[in-house]
């Protein structure tokens, strides 16, 4: 959430930048500044009548002193009136209250002067490209096909269960995943982040504290009957743990990494794209999340990609680096880098991960601060990244490693697996 104080300063160029995500911002700009200063003034308002009301008391007060109680109880009759008008005051302050965060919640983050134009994912700027893509084999498969061929992944019998979208992984399928994720958070916790188990479900003050409300409402699983949401990712448990906290300078960064599975309803989303590991409803994950001082976010960012490139570089995928650019841009990120391994059966990129910086947008919401050198309480700045999302990593290890004789494993799994090679 955008902080009031600069939009009231600087909100002829947050139209400006805005501009960049291809949204007209002003109407909504201009909105939130007619709501804030109705706001100001009921509170003006409600000062003004607490003080007359102070005033009048401390008079009262005198006046039964001095003997005069008739003068007196004359002017208590006036303090109900007062009490009464601030009541209504305090009523319509609340909705305006209400009304000002509503408004402020559907403005998104300001683009880092980095991000370029653009409309689209088309329009993404490609930073960096390495590793060499296999030649396969005549007849090389998809990676729905070798999970059914090796009886590793299991779509149909998830569709049985559940419905379609949540697999069901078999055998040294499920060792592989679970390897993935093992070796994900070692790499993880050796960088120096923090290993988190948290819960799986959040209520609506933790997804809105990270920008998933309201914002990706449509996409989140909510169960209704305790007004619960199963997590879209594990950014949202992870971050909120510092939700409503001031921390020393001493304590920054913090820094932390945990594994979940993922739920995402994925509403509209139908056609090839969207076949075996490539769009589910239910998935895994390792996340790092990261809060930072204000001057070192982007340094910290450009870490957080170096780790994710060098897991891909031990993997030996190739891949790719995007800037994500304005029309692309997710809502609460300032600067977003996508990472894509290349699926040499299917000949496309699959996005496995995502590494953003969302400067004060999301402490703002979560009032995350800390105390900067003088003593003074900042908004600190929070980054997240997956590292990595496991179905299109899997995917992609699946279809680059496909030989005539099985499916080999990557060398730096093979310590987590036990095996070279799925036959």
């Amino acid at each position: 959430m955008l902080v009031l104080q600069h939009i009231r300063d600087h909100k002829e160029q947050l139209v400006t930048a805005l501009k960049k995500r291809n949204l007209d911002a002003e109407p909504l700009l201009n909105k939130v500044s007619d709501l804030d200063e109705k706001r100001r003034a009921i509170q003006t308002e409600m000062d003004g009548k607490l003080a007359q009301l102070n005033s009048i008391s401390r008079e009262i007060g005198m006046l039964f002193k001095s003997g005069k109680p008739q003068e007196a109880n004359a002017l208590k009759e006036q303090t109900t009136q007062i009490k009464e008008d601030s009541k209504k005051l305090g009523e319509e302050l609340n909705e305006v209250v209400s009304d000002l965060d509503q408004a402020l919640y559907l403005i998104p983050n300001i683009p880092n002067e980095l991000v370029p134009a653009g409309n689209s994912e088309e329009d993404n700027e490609e930073v960096i490209r390495e590793g060499d893509i296999p030649e396969l084999n005549e007849g090389a498969l998809p990676h729905w096909e070798l999970a059914k061929k090796y009886d590793i992944i299991d779509f149909e019998l998830g569709v049985k269960i559940t419905g379609a979208g949540f697999p069901v992984y078999k055998g040294k399928g499920a060792r592989l995943q679970r390897a993935l994720i093992s070796y994900f958070l070692d790499k993880n916790t050796e960088a120096g982040y923090r290993e988190m188990q948290v819960p799986h479900l959040v209520n609506a003050t933790s997804g809105f504290g990270t920008g998933q409300l309201p914002d990706k409402e449509g996409q989140m699983y909510h169960i209704t009957a305790d007004d619960l949401y199963l997590i879209p990712t594990a950014e949202v448990p992870v971050t909120n743990i510092l939700r409503d906290t001031i921390l020393p300078l001493k304590d920054l960064p913090v820094c932390y990494t945990g594994y979940t599975p993922c739920f995402r309803r994925e509403a509209g989303s139908y056609g090839s794209d969207v076949r075996g590991l490539n769009r589910l409803h239910q998935f895994d994950k390792v996340e790092i999340v990261r809060v930072e001082e204000p001057s070192n976010s982007y340094k910290a960012l450009d870490g957080m990609v170096a780790h994710v490139q060098n897991i891909l570089r031990e993997l030996e995928l190739p891949y790719r680096i995007l800037r994500l650019c304005g029309g692309d841009l997710g809502f609460t990120s300032a600067l977003t880098y996508d990472f894509e391994v290349f699926s040499t059966a299917q000949d496309k990129w699959l996005e496995i991960s995502s590494v953003s910086n969302f400067e004060t947008y999301q402490a703002n919401r979560l009032k995350l601060r800390y105390k900067d050198k003088n003593g003074k309480t900042q908004l600190a700045h929070t980054l997240n990244g997956s590292s990595l999302a496991l179905p299109r990593v899997l995917a992609g290890i699946l279809e680059n490693y496909q030989t005539k004789d099985g499916i080999l494993v990557p060398k730096v799994l093979i310590p987590y697996t036990g095996f070279e090679l799925i036959d």
